[in-house]
């Protein structure tokens, strides 16, 4: 199995279009220590020639460009990506399957509650069902989108996307909403988190069998966008564990040295964002890698 980082930003990217933070201000500056990154997305792959996207964010093109394994091959009209896996219906995780209305089979899977969320929304109707089918999974069964790769959804606490909040929003809802990535090939096994509200029984202990944990990067601290005038929510409010502090990442997974750990879906107000940081050092330290567009993993 090999796995490709296409984005490793939360939404918005590295640098956000509209921020001068301190991290943003790095990036527009062209300081090598803080790379740009688009919005998180992951390609998987068992043969090289077949892809499945988990989730497509709307930087989906720009990703594609970048990477050449996703590029048409051949004369006409061809693609590499035979499906997309969505954990959510998210702006920044389901975008991007407008960039795929080019009439081009493939599939799309999800939870009955992200792809109902999704069908609501005519927009996305550009995207033909009868030459793109929406396949509802049901948490718990594994599927294969393209032979030899198996994939299980498996719910975490979150909440409901940001452009269906309405009145007072549960933070800790554990169901179709917000579901994890598990994805095993030739005995390899791959966990892809990018949002989670805390760490639950059954999330741990799948970690503890797996070989490469991608895992919610969103905030360094919790306060983060508060303390740096960036907005009024905390990073639990928004469904995202703090990478430090109590209850964070870093405490919560540190009994699972055995696996390789990396931090995705980053905000860009994170310090762990600048190479060199006390923020980047601490988290290496705890044995954590940061991801940056374009990695490549191989469980």
């Amino acid at each position: 199995m090999r796995a490709l980082v296409l984005g490793s930003a939360a939404g918005g990217g590295v640098p956000q279009w509209n921020c001068s933070c301190r991290v943003c201000r790095l990036a527009w500056s062209g300081d090598p220590r803080v790379r740009p990154r688009t919005q998180a997305g992951l390609a998987l792959s068992v043969d090289g020639a077949n892809w499945v996207l988990l989730n497509a964010s709307i930087d989906l093109r720009q990703q594609i460009l970048a990477t050449p394994a996703l590029q048409p091959k051949g004369e006409g009209r061809h693609s590499p990506i035979a499906a997309v896996v969505l954990t959510n219906a998210e702006v920044d995780s389901s975008a991007g399957l407008l960039a795929l209305r080019e009439r081009q089979p493939l599939a799309i899977f999800g939870t009955h509650a992200t792809l109902e969320a999704i069908g609501a929304n005519r927009m996305f109707d550009v995207v033909d069902r009868a030459v793109v089918p929406r396949r509802p999974v049901r948490l718990g069964e594994t599927f294969e989108p393209v032979p030899g790769l198996k994939i299980e959804l498996f719910a975490v606490p979150g909440k409901v996307p940001l452009w269906l909040e309405e009145g007072n929003v549960s933070l800790d809802d554990i169901g179709e909403g917000t579901v994890c990535v598990a994805a095993e090939a030739g005995g390899a096994r791959l966990v892809y988190a990018p949002g989670c509200a805390h760490v639950t029984e059954d999330l741990d202990a799948r970690v503890g069998k797996t070989d490469v944990l991608f895992f919610d990067g969103t905030l360094f601290a919790d306060d983060e966008m508060i303390a740096n005038g960036l907005g009024d929510k905390t990073g639990r409010r928004m469904g995202h564990m703090p990478v430090a502090g109590p209850g964070g990442t870093l405490e919560a997974f540190a009994r699972h040295a055995h696996v390789r750990r990396i931090l995705i879906h980053i905000n860009n107000s994170n310090p762990i964002l600048i190479e060199g940081s006390p923020e980047e050092a601490k988290v290496e330290a705890a044995g954590w890698e940061v991801a940056f567009d374009g990695m490549e993993v191989s469980p």
